[in-house]
């Protein structure tokens, strides 16, 4: 039993499907996410005349397709290659994997507790997709946040303490990165301690943001400031917020300063 799914994809989706036999005319494949056969035609293999589909699919590959056609009554869904995008292909994968993950990290947690997977789902791995949309985003939550974000939602103490466990040693949390330079002065005799407490409360502000911030020396009068967050909005936010404190803090002490955005 994999993670809950409609039974049939709807059209415009985007599906990963396993090619299972080739011909002139199209390629049929297998659904891995709903167990069904599906057809791509070989007009909608690819954007060009496709002369052989070979030089496009192989038995046993996994594709990127969009639902053109649904045929319940036929058993059987009308799929397109050539309509996938680059960026489709990409973020599916990485949606698909994830969900592969995730129920793997749930079937690993059952197993501790000596239940049955769909028992875990229903006590836990259900809860977790209604609040979050997805189970690898509530388990990577988890994994930052602590066992509290599965309580929450009224799962089992030992379920989620097993799980909690499972999802920190399992999954990482990729943060990215935004950096600049502080050029920060201030010709007081006590200037050094002012432009030290001005950097520490833009790290303070930064991080009251949910974010990581580490400031380092460069040389006098300049210091790189860092920020980690788990996407650019949220460190582009933070950064902007860290370095305005910082200017505004260093102009009211008598000093100067300013701020240039690294790559």
């Amino acid at each position: 039993m994999g993670l809950r799914r409609p039974e049939w994809p709807e059209v415009g989706d985007l599906v990963i499907a396993s090619v299972v036999k080739i011909t002139s005319y199209g390629v049929y494949v297998k659904l891995d996410e709903y167990d069904k056969e599906g057809l791509l035609h070989v007009s909608e293999v690819a954007s060009r005349w496709v002369r052989n589909i070979r030089d496009y699919v192989r038995e046993g590959q996994k594709v990127v397709l969009k639902v053109l056609r649904v045929h319940p009554e036929k058993g059987q869904v009308d799929l397109s290659r050539r309509r996938v995008t680059k960026r489709d292909k990409k973020e599916k994968l990485l949606s698909w994997k994830k969900d592969r993950k995730a129920e793997s990290l749930l079937r690993t947690a059952a197993e501790k507790l000596n239940i049955s997977f769909e028992e875990a789902y229903e006590k836990a791995g259900a809860l977790i997709e209604k609040a979050f949309g997805e189970l690898h985003e509530g388990l990577e939550k988890t994994a930052k946040d602590g066992v509290d974000v599965l309580l929450e939602l009224g799962i089992d103490k030992e379920l989620a303490v097993t799980l909690e466990a499972i999802a920190k040693e399992k999954i990482q949390i990729s943060l990215v990165n935004v950096k600049g330079i502080l050029a920060l002065q201030n010709p007081k005799p006590n200037g050094v301690l002012i432009i030290k407490e001005t950097l520490k409360h833009a790290k303070e502000v930064g991080e009251s943001e949910g974010a990581d911030v580490a400031l380092y020396l460069v040389s006098p009068p300049n210091y790189r400031i860092v920020v980690s967050a788990e996407d650019y909005k949220s460190a582009e936010s933070t950064l902007e917020k860290a370095t305005k404190s910082a200017l505004k803090t260093i102009a009211k002490s008598g000093g100067t300063g300013s701020f240039k955005r690294e790559k």
